[in-house]
């Protein structure tokens, strides 16, 4: 069987604990995948990935890929008919004029800019987040750090990548919106005149070290020499495949579930969770528990961001591997999740008073400083192994919960149907069950719910190139889920009602959570 190489599009996402290669056909089906694990180091008081980590995470998930393709196909993978790459928004990467890392990577799930964005939210009447990149450039301001005086170059993981890659100092819009501020496709002016202000004894603009802001299908990009003999070493990758925009993942997110028109809305869940509602109005006040940003094509998003995913959840799902391993029915990681979540449905809808925090990192959104993970139950909760996984699953969303709690109370907003994907929502029914009923609203996946921004980046690598005149909304309605499988939940009247009488539950314990100084 062969393939046409031109005909196929390439998406790469650096996520938090995986880095995902998949390449898809002209139909936008996947017809060949790679990745490779990986994890951040905490070192001298931050969250990172070193330089080495990023090279070779792009080599080993691209050698993955392209010996996918060589197994089915039975030829090497020399082009594609365009790329893209995408990452983990925000975070903090800084280089002088010769190309030097200034500083190790800071990532998004650092929580050490309070002071910074609590000042810049003030000036620019605007929420910026600790994990924004301008919120990161603010606090080594503020810390008068020495790298400061020599930064030529500012940019996101997403945005280093493509540079290397392409030689380009760009970003997607969607991706540039988590950076600093954006209006009618730039940054806005207004907030860089204020934050010049700011920063008069830095001998830099910032507009001249932030990255150019290239909305979804921009042309202009291509795979340099260099950058092929980056990303595949061995020399069978040739130059000049066209590179689209690179964006973060929340704008892969909104682009793999249809989610970027006014009224749609969607959620990504993995080490980090977050809800996007494309926004038909403005809102009218600014929140420190909602970011505004955009999608890849400038339409305006209040996401609601969990610092904490599935990274606890995952932690007893290992442990559960292990018992069945001890016991002599070894078994396999897929099998052991499968498992685990369906039996966690067995549980009671309230968890029978089992309450969990799955805070392994701050969350701003539940008002939490720093990470503890935690479960509790009173002497007459009903304690059995479905209670506990089930309010494992229920933490994993509940911050969420309580950012669009926020939405409907104070801006009269509710997301009416939700469009989900990521890997808590590989096994089918579960996770998609609790957030419908959290949200009490509908929810609904697709095939592809598990592959995660990696489709989101290869489709949009494929809007670029097949777009026509259509926007992007247009062309992903009308031709990449048009005739797609969706699977969609309602909201169940007993399951809602359980998942409010946990939240009550996990709101009372928040205040012991924040209590316990030392531990």
């Amino acid at each position: 069987m062969m393939i046409n190489s031109k005909n196929t599009y390439l998406g790469i996402e650096f996520g938090s604990t995986r880095i995902k290669a998949v390449l898809i056909d002209n139909s936008f089906k996947v017809i060949a995948q790679g990745g490779h694990g990986w994890e951040n180091k905490y070192e001298n008081g931050y969250w990172t990935y070193s330089m080495e980590d990023i090279l070779h995470g792009l080599q080993a998930s691209y050698a993955s890929l392209a010996a996918d393709v060589q197994e089915k196909y039975g030829e090497p993978l020399t082009t594609v008919g365009a790329m893209g790459i995408s990452g983990m928004m925000h975070g903090y990467l800084v280089f002088d004029k010769e190309g030097e890392l200034l500083t190790p990577f800071r990532t998004w799930r650092n929580t050490t800019t309070a002071k910074a964005a609590e000042e810049l939210s003030a000036l620019f009447s605007f929420n910026i987040p600790q994990r924004w990149s301008i919120a990161h450039l603010y606090q080594a301001i503020l810390n008068g750090e020495e790298h400061v005086d020599r930064i030529s170059r500012l940019t996101t993981l997403a945005g280093h990548i493509h540079y290397l890659l392409s030689g380009r100092h760009e970003v997607g819009l969607g991706e540039a919106s988590g950076m600093f501020p954006v209006v009618n496709g730039d940054y806005n002016k207004d907030m860089l005149s204020k934050f010049a202000d700011l920063a008069k004894e830095c001998p830099f603009e910032l507009y001249d070290i932030l990255p150019a802001v290239r909305t979804a299908g921009y042309e202009g990009a291509f795979l340099t020499e260099e950058g092929a003999a980056l990303i595949d070493p061995t020399g069978a990758l040739r130059a000049g495949i066209p590179m689209c925009p690179p964006e973060g993942d929340a704008g892969t997110g909104m682009t793999a579930t249809n989610s970027v028109l006014p009224g749609t809305g969607n959620l990504s869940a993995g080490t980090s969770v977050f809800s996007m509602l494309v926004l038909e109005n403005p809102l009218k006040g600014a929140y420190p528990e909602i970011d505004v940003c955009t999608t890849p094509d400038g339409e305006t998003v209040a996401m609601v961001h969990s610092n904490n995913g599935c990274s606890e959840l995952d932690e007893w799902v290992r442990m559960f591997c292990e018992f069945s391993a001890l016991s002599g029915h070894k078994m396999d990681i897929s099998d052991c999740y499968e498992l685990l979540y369906r039996h966690a449905m067995t549980g009671d809808a309230d968890c029978g008073g089992v309450t969990a925090y799955n805070f392994l990192a701050a969350e701003p959104v539940a008002g939490v400083e720093r990470g503890l993970p935690m479960y509790f139950h009173t002497p007459e909760s009903r304690v059995n192994l479905g209670n506990m996984l089930r309010a494992q699953l229920y933490a994993s969303l509940a911050p969420i919960r309580l950012g669009m709690e926020l939405l409907e109370e104070n801006e009269q907003i509710h997301a009416s149907h939700i469009m989900a994907h990521g890997g808590l929502f590989k096994v089918k029914g579960v996770a998609q069950r609790v957030l419908a009923d959290s949200l009490k609203a509908s929810v609904s996946t697709t095939s592809a719910a598990g592959e995660g921004g990696a489709w989101g980046m290869a489709l949009l690598a494929a809007y670029m190139n097949c777009k026509g005149d259509k926007s992007l909304g247009q062309w992903l309605s009308d031709e990449v889920f048009a005739g797609a499988e969706i699977y969609r939940l309602e909201a169940d009247a007993e399951g809602s009602a359980g998942y409010d009488r946990f939240i009550e539950q996990y709101k009372r314990g928040l205040s012991a959570y924040n209590g316990l100084k030392e531990v």
